[in-house]
């Protein structure tokens, strides 16, 4: 089954008119156009679905522009993730612009191209997430665990050359789900995001455990860069849980529901959780930043004072009030 087909955001086909010298059924009828798409009376995952989603157009957006903007001003001193990082953000935020053309294409356009190209935007969300994702895995796992090897890798060529591979993977992907028809493609998906979740959980499990294991005998605290990679590996991970877990978990088992239940609440509310995450990973990389490189220091130590010095006025006020 194809992703979110209950979901209004992704009607693949409009209702057609029977022609006027038409020999069938007589009796026949046509069935009319409906947004949850015959969940009328089942519209709770839908709409958990399509809530999300308004959070990627609020949030997602200016989150992965800001992701964008602070990647073009570090490009001096990149990290080797950054790239993918800023292909990821791309993706993310291409993907959150799409809910309000579905909706002037529900209720105004209802143009059959307009939903082919927003196919093709789904595809672009379900394959380049997991793979950016997994490729920034794979940069930390050389850098923790083979730095010999990572340090003969660590060429931009390789990744740029990486990123170009998974950048065609991506169009090819969403290339064909938009055309459609194609027997068994849903299974691709499938097959797609359990690699790419097991990949992912492997690679973040054993950077955690080295990083951990890289304290030493007799240390309590861990270098500062290992204390931060460790940080970032484990919000990574988080994001892996949390948002690849719920598909991973429920769409293997589509056989044993039945085609309502898994058409009106378990597709719409998996995709839902990985549809999400075009808001949680831009923020997650912004909330690990120490401070934005293009605001200006004086700024941020008239931020600093001025917050000091409201603290220092209330610790004041509190002893003479006592």
């Amino acid at each position: 089954m194809e992703r979110n087909v209950s979901s209004p955001f992704n009607v693949t086909s409009l209702p057609t008119q029977l022609p006027l010298n038409t020999t069938g059924d007589i009796n026949a009828t046509v069935k009319p156009f409906s947004v949850f798409d015959g969940c009328d009376h089942q519209v709770e995952g839908i709409l958990f679905d399509l809530i999300l989603q308004c959070v990627n157009v609020l949030v997602g957006i200016p989150a992965n522009v800001l992701v964008i903007t602070v990647l073009i001003y570090n490009r001096k001193d990149p990290s080797t993730s950054d790239i993918f990082l800023g292909c990821l953000a791309f993706t993310d935020a291409y993907f959150s612009a799409m809910p309000p053309i579905s909706f002037l294409n529900l209720y105004h356009w209802h143009s059959k191209e307009v939903w082919s190209a927003l196919k093709f935007s789904y595809g672009v969300k379900d394959t380049s997430g997991p793979l950016f994702l997994s490729c920034i895995c794979l940069d930390r796992f050389l850098a923790v665990l083979f730095p010999i090897l990572f340090g003969q890798l660590k060429h931009i060529k390789y990744r740029l050359s990486l990123s170009v591979m998974v950048l065609c993977l991506t169009f090819a992907y969403s290339g064909a789900k938009s055309v459609g028809g194609l027997p068994n493609f849903e299974k691709v998906f499938t097959g797609e995001i359990l690699a790419t979740f097991a990949w992912m959980m492997v690679c973040n499990m054993s950077i955690l455990w080295a990083l951990k294991r890289s304290r030493g005998a007799g240390k309590d605290e861990m270098h500062p860069m290992k204390k931060k990679a460790f940080k970032m590996v484990l919000s990574i991970l988080c994001i892996i849980v949390f948002n690849y877990l719920p598909p991973v978990a429920l769409f293997p088992f589509e056989d044993y529901y039945s085609s309502d239940l898994f058409r009106c609440y378990v597709q719409p509310v998996g995709f839902a959780f990985l549809n999400i995450s075009s808001t949680i990973q831009p923020l997650v990389y912004l909330s690990r930043l120490e401070k934005m490189p293009f605001l200006p220091d004086t700024w941020e130590e008239r931020s600093v004072k001025k917050c000091c010095s409201c603290v220092s006025a209330e610790n004041t006020k509190t002893p003479r009030a006592q």
